[in-house]
């Protein structure tokens, strides 16, 4: 088991790539889960907050009921168009779902790139304590050329937002822009954003 674990270890930590992505990075890479067996599921969450709080990254702690709800949207719905509010107007972001993560690429580069558009900003979801701790942890990796660590929150939130809620019609946004993309409107997300608080208002 430990000359399993030590192999991962090696993979994590050969798994940077040139993009500055780190690739397959397993929770124990960061967390010795051993240690950590006998923690309450908010112990582990206030480690987790504390631990990412000194670094220039996000984390979020998501109980486990909600990231169910997330991931089996995700697989119905595996990409959205999220907008982020800039100083002049927004700037749109396309999500793509991949198992647990989530990448985001500005829609320019999608438009211009195409499918070799790079990631921008990864979401990692760690699922290895949901079972038995009742919650699934969440950090991320960005590129700082292009998001600062306030751009990622606020996408993190939006994914909270559109792929969480319990409001039918938020995540009907979601819907028509998998199922029925000619009619999806990226003003509504932009009107979605602002009634939630989560952007500035408009007037």
């Amino acid at each position: 088991m430990e000359q399993e674990l030590e192999k991962r270890d090696q993979l994590a930590a050969d798994g940077g790539t040139s993009d500055g992505f780190t690739k397959n990075k397993t929770l124990s890479s960061i967390l010795n889960l051993e240690m950590i067996q006998d923690n309450t599921g908010e112990e582990i969450a206030e480690l987790w907050m504390k631990y990412y709080s000194t670094k220039d990254t996000i984390s979020a702690v998501i109980p486990t009921q909600m990231y169910e709800m997330i991931s089996s949207r995700a697989k119905s719905c595996p990409s959205f168009l999220f907008a982020l509010p800039q100083k002049e107007g927004y700037e749109f972001f396309l999500g793509q779902w991949s198992g647990h993560e989530i990448h985001f690429t500005s829609l320019i580069n999608v438009q211009t790139m195409g499918e070799n558009a790079p990631s921008q900003l990864i979401l990692y979801h760690y699922t290895d304590l949901q079972q038995d701790k009742g919650v699934v942890l969440m950090t991320a990796e960005m590129d700082p050329k292009f998001i600062t660590v306030h751009h990622a929150q606020c996408l993190a939130n939006q994914v909270q937002l559109f792929y969480g809620t319990q409001k039918h019609e938020t995540y009907r946004l979601v819907e028509t822009f998998n199922h029925h993309p000619a009619d999806f409107k990226h003003m509504s997300v932009v009107a979605e954003l602002e009634q939630s608080g989560l952007a500035p208002g408009g007037s």
